[in-house]
């Protein structure tokens, strides 16, 4: 393979380490290195300034060094999903053009701060981690339009939310909500909302007024939901599983 590639693939290649074969690639643009046993992520990753796409997950990383911050090119996808990470660098925060962070599946306790500085975000994964709160700067990510929060410790949401005016699907499954979020009302384009296995008793007749809602799922929840609520919602084409 000659210097000029611009794409490496070790999808489940059995890798314990990053090869050095990727250090010889300078213009690289898409690494590939998926379903491996990495453990350590070189600073090196940082003079990869080309790469738009980078994929580690299903690995067993505990970190990732602040160099990863200065991939300012990295726009399409970034995949850390399935590793044993505890915590995200601050450096993070460069990636403004990413559009997809997938962060789910690690041992996250909470997202860096600098999280709203990442403006290009269109979805957002931090599935299947220990959070117990987002960072108010979520509310600066303007362009984001997927919020996936399944299997965390949440029980509210910040109300910088309510800025998320693209925001259309948003995944609570499985956390620790009692109420729905008062941060989702007013949300225009909110189709797709997920509260199943909390802990949601009463439901705000605000609900009805989001006008672009399409499904609501309360499954597994102890939920009350008046008649007049439920006709509302219905009679506007939501779905509403209970």
């Amino acid at each position: 393979m000659d210097d000029a590639s611009t794409v490496l693939d070790y999808w489940h290649g059995g890798l314990d380490a990053v090869p050095d074969e990727v250090w010889r690639h300078p213009r690289l643009e898409v690494l590939l290195l998926p379903d491996n046993a990495l453990t350590h992520l070189p600073p090196r990753i940082g003079t990869l300034t080309d790469l738009h796409t980078l994929d580690l997950g299903h690995n067993k990383l505990r970190a990732v060094p602040a160099e990863l911050g200065g991939l300012t090119r990295l726009s399409r996808f970034l995949y850390l999903h399935d590793n044993k990470l505890t915590e995200l660098p601050a450096s993070l925060g460069r990636l403004t053009r990413l559009a997809y962070l997938n962060v789910g599946e690690n041992r996250l306790t909470a997202l860096p701060d600098t999280l709203g500085a990442m403006t290009g975000l269109v979805e957002l994964r931090a599935q299947k981690n220990e959070l117990t709160r987002l960072p108010d700067t979520i509310g600066s990510l303007a362009a984001l339009r997927e919020l996936w929060l399944r299997g965390n410790r949440l029980g509210d949401l910040p109300t910088s939310v309510r800025r998320l005016r693209e925001l259309r699907e948003v995944e609570l499954r499985d956390n620790a909500f009692t109420a729905v979020p008062e941060a989702l009302r007013g949300l225009p384009l909110l189709r797709r909302l997920d509260l199943r296995g909390n802990g949601v008793r009463r439901l705000p007749d605000w609900l009805a007024e989001l006008p672009a809602l399409e499904k609501l799922d309360l499954r597994w929840n102890d939920v009350r939901i008046h008649e007049g609520l439920l006709r509302a919602l219905t009679e506007k084409g939501c779905v509403v599983l209970r």
